[in-house]
Order: C-alpha cells, then sequence, then structure tokens
C-alpha cells in the first residue's frame, strides 16, 4: 500500500483537519509508513490526551461482551494514550468497577451475568462517582431516560463512529464526574432535544431525518468550530471522504432550508475551502 493510500484510508480517525495535515506530508516528500503512522499519532491525540499517554494518567473500564466492538474500543483507546480494562461480563465489570479506581467507565446495556443497568447501580450506591458512558443498539427515549435516571453521564447509541465516542470520552473526563448529560444543545433560538430527539427553533417544531438530526447534533456540540467535509463524513455518516460525492453538500442545504432559511439570525455558513460551521450570535 502506497502513503497516499495509507493516509486516505486511515480518513475516518480524522479531527479538525488532520486528514490535510497528513495529506500534505504524504505529498510533499516520501515518508516511510513507520513514521507516517508516527506523525498521525501525534496530530491526532489531543494535548490532554499526548500527557495521558505519556505517565498513564487516565484509566477507562470498558464492560462489553460484542468481541469486536470491545476489542475495537479498547485498541482504539489504547492509542489514543489511555489505560484501558476490557471485561466482557456484568459481574467482572462490576468488581473491578468497585475495587479498582477509574476515571470512565464504558459499558454495554446487554451483558451476561449482570445488565448495564444493573452494574451503573452497583456504582452508584457505593458512592463512586466516576463519569459512565452507557452504549446501546436501543435507541428508545425510555432506555436514555433510565440511564441518565440511574446516574448515567451519557449514551451512544451503536453503530458509532470512533471519532465520536472519543470526543464524548474526553468530554465526559474534563468533566470530572460533577457534570449532568447534557439533554438539550441551544444556539440562539435553536433547541435540539437529545432525550426526545426533537428540535424546534423560535419555539417551532422542525421535522428532520435522523442523518439531519446528527448533523445538526455534531454541529451544536462544536458551534464555532470549523468543521472540514472529512470529519463531517465520517461522524455523521461513518464513512471516508470522497471529494467526487455531494452527500454532505446536498445535506446541509436541507438542513439549512429547515433550520435556517425562514429564521434570523443565520447560524449555518460555509467557509470556502474549509468547511461549514454554526456559529453562536455572539460570535457570528
Amino acid at each position: 500500500m502506497s502513503v497516499r493510500q495509507h493516509t486516505q484510508h486511515g480518513v475516518n480517525k480524522d479531527e479538525g483537519g488532520l486528514f490535510h495535515r497528513v495529506s500534505l506530508v504524504a505529498v510533499c516528500k516520501s515518508v516511510p509508513i513507520s513514521e507516517l503512522t508516527a506523525r498521525l499519532h501525534s496530530c491526532y491525540l489531543s494535548r490532554a490526551d499526548a500527557q495521558a499517554a505519556q505517565n498513564g494518567s487516565m484509566k477507562i473500564l470498558i464492560v462489553e461482551d460484542e468481541p469486536k466492538t470491545g476489542d475495537y474500543l479498547k485498541q482504539g483507546l489504547g492509542e489514543a494514550g489511555f489505560v484501558v480494562d476490557l471485561l466482557r461480563d456484568g459481574t467482572d465489570g462490576l468488581h473491578h468497577a468497585l475495587t479498582e479506581d477509574y476515571d470512565l467507565a464504558i459499558l454495554d446495556v446487554m451483558l451476561p451475568g449482570m445488565d448495564g443497568w444493573a452494574v451503573l447501580a452497583g456504582i452508584r450506591k457505593a458512592g463512586k462517582d466516576m463519569p459512565v458512558l452507557f452504549l446501546s443498539a436501543r435507541d428508545h427515549v425510555d432506555d436514555r431516560v433510565k440511564g441518565l435516571e440511574l446516574g448515567a453521564d451519557d449514551y451512544l447509541v451503536k453503530p458509532f463512529a470512533f471519532s465520536e465516542l472519543l470526543a464524548r470520552v474526553r468530554t465526559l473526563l474534563r468533566r470530572g464526574g460533577k457534570g449532568s448529560a447534557t439533554e438539550f444543545l441551544r444556539a440562539a433560538d435553536l433547541e435540539l432535544d437529545l432525550l426526545r430527539r426533537r428540535v424546534t427553533r423560535a419555539g417551532k417544531r422542525i421535522d428532520l431525518t435522523s442523518k439531519e438530526f446528527a448533523l445538526l447534533e455534531l454541529l451544536l456540540r462544536r458551534q464555532d468550530e470549523v468543521l472540514p467535509r472529512s470529519l463531517i463524513a465520517s461522524q455523521v455518516w461513518d464513512m471516508n471522504f470522497d471529494s467526487d460525492t455531494n452527500v454532505i453538500e446536498v445535506a446541509m442545504r436541507r438542513l439549512r432550508a429547515k433550520v435556517d432559511d425562514n429564521f434570523e439570525p443565520k447560524l449555518i455558513r460555509t467557509v470556502r475551502g474549509m468547511g461549514y460551521v454554526l456559529e453562536s450570535p455572539a460570535c457570528a
């Protein structure tokens, strides 16, 4: 595989223009794969993660019985600089959660031995306030509400892009377990209800498709930040960015028609040659 091919296949882990920086290295000079991988890793890790990689201070517990998903998460988070323990059943997971010191726990809902709800209840009953992120293939409001009421800090529906999971992990670690799960995302009079999957602007209900909702959620979570098309493709469509497709442009145009065209101020803006940004009024 050529260096150019290697970088293109890595676009799913792009964040904030990483693909463009790595591609520049590949195009400008012949770089051995090992060196390119090192540079990729250096660009990909945030400053906090790089520090964690040096001192091994951030420890994460994963309780996931699906082999591919568990191994994938352990490898990805390990490469991001975290110390990771992976358990395959709820009983063992709870035992480790209570006897070891973790900065964060990632729990599947459906587990052998003891389900994720019971694991979380045991963690909170013992007075442990570590952030807990739930993973589940069940995208029902009742499930999300139940997890939050039991003391979960976030809830991610399968299948998901690793880049989104990593972003949520970083956010939860910054909170240090003292915050509460975000239920609403807002910009001006635009409001997105994460639990009920509803969007309103100026009090008016707006119906979105699942992809439009995911796209708006990404823009709101990272408002005032220019998001490259490669990042949007990986997080919303979980695919490599192909410059020959206009799927992102079409989706963005439809989203704007629903949430911006009939309202003021306009929130979503195209940054030519770079990507898209949802700007809060104070920064617009």
